[in-house]
């Protein structure tokens, strides 16, 4: 089981350069765990590609389907005082914006504090150090 962020998840919903390794691990361990906001955060995304029009309407469809099919297997952290505490604290010792201290504090709350042995999927690099800094094994090892 590992976390995914959503900056991991996307390219498992669209044809991108990281999606093949991506889909090497989603396969290897078939148990996602992601937060709450995690689809809100895709959909943006897969947005804003379509105003750059580097997406159609179509493909972004797709990607939302392929994203709901995803979230209907994933383990979900839901939004708890837990996740809003580990937040905070994340944005006392991380130069993270909300949107990734809330990723940050669900893999948190997720891996009980005990993140050593747990693997963090993201692409984001500020993220990603923040995640290292915590304790997580990161995925992929190098982005």
């Amino acid at each position: 089981m590992k976390f995914w962020d959503a900056s991991a998840l996307i390219p498992l919903c669209l044809d991108e350069l990281p999606t093949a390794s991506l889909r090497k691990f989603a396969e290897e361990d078939e148990a996602i765990v992601a937060w709450w906001a995690t689809p809100v955060e895709c959909y943006s995304a897969f947005a804003r590609l379509r105003r750059e029009e580097l997406l159609t309407t179509k493909e972004e469809e797709q990607a939302r389907t392929v994203l709901t099919a995803l979230a209907a297997e994933w383990t979900e952290i839901e939004p708890s005082r837990a996740v809003r505490e580990q937040a905070g604290r994340a944005l006392l010792l991380h130069p993270l914006r909300a949107a990734d201290a809330l990723q940050l504090a669900a893999a948190l709350v997720w891996s009980r504090g005990q993140t050593m042995g747990h693997h963090f999927v993201c692409l984001d690099q500020r993220l990603r150090e923040a995640a290292r800094r915590e304790g997580f094994t990161l995925l992929p090892p190098v982005p």
